[in-house]
């Protein structure tokens, strides 16, 4: 059975159809775990292209969800994070990236020239360099270093499990820190394949920044079966090509972790697959 997972604030989460666990570690050097039952979408909804909608759908659910109770962790009682305060983060975040990503290269591309393929290929560009960019300059900061740590022991620890050896540190360490199954990978696909489709889309300016928005869950459905398919076919020179874009995107969202970050990764790992 698979297992995905992400990076929390100090920690790691991971899940399979059945189990969620997330493990940090505190500021006491401990390593605190929640474990759960997995949020799994009913079967009718397992079929391609839907199910990676739905499945992303459940995932923000529980990423979001482990991401909170991380950061609740690391604060004292008066500190921690409520629902409504989350509501709000939630909301301006998701309209902010919207601006930013959608907004932004879409205004710029209609100001070089507002219709056919130069529109749609500075679109698109601009779009691409700023998700680049923006991931480049967060990379400088401390708070994100730690958690793109904390990205890579959890790719080391489930490319360890996948492998068939025994889960502990030094196993783990030896195993590569990107994976062709990783968010990273997913969002690139998704940038790759909007600019294929916007690309045929016509009409007046209000359709197509409409469509920038309301297509996002079709691309989101495509780009999540290349990903299963990348994951399959990986060992394929073919396949290694097209997949090696959002590899090496990985190069900023990952880093070395360190043995602490690793035995976190695993003992959230461990609590899944046992």
């Amino acid at each position: 059975m698979k297992v995905g997972g992400q990076a929390v604030i100090e920690g790691v989460m991971m899940r399979n159809r059945e189990k969620l666990a997330v493990a940090v570690r505190l500021e006491n050097g401990q390593i605190k775990v929640k474990k759960s039952s997995s949020k799994n979408m009913p079967k009718i909804y397992d079929k391609p292209f839907i199910r990676g909608v739905v499945g992303l759908v459940y995932m923000l659910h529980d990423g979001i969800g482990s991401l909170v109770w991380s950061a609740n962790q690391q604060v004292e009682e008066e500190e921690k994070i409520e629902g409504k305060e989350m509501v709000f983060t939630l909301i301006t975040s998701f309209l902010l990236a919207l601006v930013i990503f959608v907004g932004i290269p879409f205004g710029l591309a209609y100001l070089v020239s507002n219709k056919g393929f130069w529109f749609h290929v500075v679109d698109g560009v601009l779009r691409v360099v700023l998700f680049v960019g923006y991931l480049g300059a967060i990379s400088f900061m401390k708070d994100t270093q730690r958690l793109f740590e904390y990205h890579g022991a959890e790719h080391k620890a489930v490319n360890c499990h996948e492998s068939g050896e025994l889960l502990c540190r030094a196993n783990a360490r030896k195993h590569s820190r990107f994976s062709p199954r990783c968010g990273t990978s997913f969002i690139f696909i998704v940038l790759v394949l909007s600019v294929l489709l916007f690309s045929l889309i016509g009409g007046s300016w209000v359709v197509r920044l409409l469509s920038r928005v309301l297509l996002i869950p079709v691309i989101a459905g495509i780009a999540y079966e290349l990903l299963r398919l990348g994951d399959k076919f990986k060992e394929s020179r073919l396949m290694k090509t097209c997949i090696a874009p959002g590899l090496w995107l990985q190069r900023m969202t990952t880093r070395e972790p360190n043995d602490e970050q690793l035995e976190v990764a695993i003992r959230a790992l461990k609590e899944v697959v046992k």
